[in-house]
């Protein structure tokens, strides 16, 4: 597979009123075009600062971050960025709100490519209202399809699903796990839900506790036709995985 994303000797220290503060440390890992993979780790551990690293948001203190073999300095288009809250704007339509990133870039003659999204994603019939006319979970995939508009290589998730039910999150989970999947997306993904990176990932990495390290590396493997976060809930593999990483998180805690 082709590597995507490399992240080679990632620290980050901070200053606070006791001195000089290491959030993370000498982080290495690589993702390949079309992976999934799931960042976990203690509340504090640096999660959504690597995060925030990799897209460009936050100076590091050491190392580099490549994407398609070019060293990322700044915010790049070659990243999509999806947070806790949809952050659609209340007094723009749908359309208007998905082409928000591309108003930005100048690049408005996308249009049609964001109205086949809307299209595909069958939120096309409601390109006309407004946010809070949609339900929790249409509203993350009218996000997401924003995010897709500027067409980004890799998509960074920081617990994009924390804010909707129990229920409204595992099917939004699954619907854009999908649509991920069909677009050729490749994903990394912040979560505290360990049943939501087993659900979602190829490859789970675990973060120790500050200063986060890469404890662990597993890798998650599902041996059924058509996978999705909602089916794969029902392999035996499933159990196991998650006591694995339940195991190993209550350890570092």
């Amino acid at each position: 597979m082709e590597k995507i994303l490399e992240v080679k000797n990632i620290s980050k220290k901070y200053q606070n009123k006791e001195g000089e503060l290491l959030a993370l440390e000498n982080i290495n890992f690589r993702i390949q075009k079309g992976e999934f993979v799931s960042i976990i780790g203690p509340s504090g551990c640096g999660k959504s600062t690597l995060l925030s690293i990799i897209a460009g948001l936050e100076e590091k203190t050491t190392g580099e971050v490549y994407i398609e073999g070019e060293k990322v300095e700044g915010i790049t288009d070659k990243v999509g960025y999806m947070l806790q809250t949809d952050c659609l704007l209340e007094w723009r339509s749908i359309l208007s709100n998905t082409m928000f990133g591309l108003e930005i870039k100048g690049k408005k003659e996308d249009k049609i490519y964001v109205e086949n999204l809307l299209k595909k994603y069958n939120l096309y019939d409601f390109k006309d209202k407004y946010p809070s006319e949609l339900s929790g979970g249409m509203r993350q995939r009218a996000a997401l399809i924003r995010t897709l508009a500027i067409k980004p290589k890799i998509l960074l998730l920081d617990e994009a699903f924390s804010a909707l039910d129990y229920q409204t999150r595992i099917m939004v989970t699954n619907d854009i796990y999908q649509i991920l999947r069909k677009e050729g997306i490749t994903a990394l993904i912040v979560t505290h839900d360990i049943s939501e990176a087993i659900s979602m990932s190829d490859r789970v990495l675990v973060l120790s506790q500050r200063p986060g390290t890469i404890k662990d590396i597993h890798k998650i493997d599902f041996d059924i036709e058509n996978r999705t976060p909602i089916n794969v809930r029902e392999e035996p593999k499933f159990s196991k995985y998650f006591n694995t990483l339940w195991k190993e998180l209550k350890v570092d805690e």
